[in-house]
């Protein structure tokens, strides 16, 4: 098999911009360790590019053309697309894998219907990941894009789909591939509830997650999800595509509602390959 790693993570624009103003510095401190510790896991595995799946935030894609799905195809990369003193992250260029993307697209294609694109803005969806898991940007990165912000939204049973026909184009190629995806579970960004976190909603989901739970997982409703974990937890789509690709049980790493600066329960965790 070529893919090699799945896993999870939180990418909330607070985990890097707004570090410095957290009071709870033990579980932040643990939380950058887990996240140190799926970096090596992920170095271990022998990765030679990386498919970030993140959700879309209006950084690229606006309401006059919002694909479903978007992988990048492009030879290299800019972020962060915001203020890098917000975010804590300074502008770089991070290496693409254009041929491989490629190959990958064309596969999925057989099966899902996905957009492509040459050029990209990474925003904090991506940006803040990689910080933490090739802060040298020495690993080729595919971006892949989920609409998780402008509705009608991709149903999760599509998401689902689309992680199988990632795991299926992965194991066609032969380069060794790792996949996280990134999100938040329940969170209200940019409203007067952010900081809220749902933790009792983000245990209960982590549960279907960890157990690979395909019927508990598609059973979750856009209207119940909005009214229990906020506009921001229709990123759990990202989380979904991740356990698709790697079809086997999870091992919850990392989680806590203890840092409510970063605006969203920090989420560390990987899946076995099967």
């Amino acid at each position: 098999m070529s893919l090699v790693y799945s896993g999870v993570l939180s990418h909330a624009p607070g985990i890097t911009g707004r570090a410095h103003l957290v009071e709870n510095t033990e579980k932040r401190d643990e939380f950058y360790a887990a996240l140190e510790n799926q970096k090596s896991e992920i170095m271990d595995s022998g990765a030679e590019a990386i498919i970030v799946i993140a959700a879309e935030h209006f950084a690229n894609f606006f309401m006059n053309n919002m694909p479903a799905y978007c992988i990048g195809i492009g030879d290299s990369y800019e972020g962060p697309i915001e203020d890098p003193k917000w975010l804590g992250i300074e502008k770089t260029k991070i290496p693409g894998a254009p041929n491989l993307a490629k190959r990958l697209t064309k596969n999925i294609m057989q099966t899902v219907d996905v957009a492509y694109s040459e050029e990209w803005k990474f925003d904090h969806g991506i940006m803040v990941p990689l910080n933490f898991l090739t802060p040298k940007y020495d690993l080729p990165v595919i971006p892949v894009n989920i609409n998780c912000q402008g509705p009608p939204l991709t149903p999760l049973h599509r998401a689902w789909a689309f992680g199988e026909a990632l795991r299926r184009a992965c194991d066609e190629v032969p380069e060794k591939i790792a996949l996280v995806g990134t999100g938040g579970i329940s969170h209200w960004p940019a409203t007067p509830d952010s900081g809220k976190i749902n933790e009792p909603w983000d245990r209960e989901f982590l549960g279907h997650l960890m157990r690979n739970d395909k019927d508990a997982l598609l059973g979750y409703s856009d209207e119940d999800t909005y009214n229990d974990a906020g506009q921001g937890g229709f990123e759990i789509r990202t989380f979904i595509t991740a356990a698709a690709a790697a079809q086997g049980q999870g091992d919850l790493q990392f989680y806590t509602a203890e840092i409510p600066i970063f605006a969203v329960g920090c989420t560390v965790a990987r899946f076995s390959i099967e």
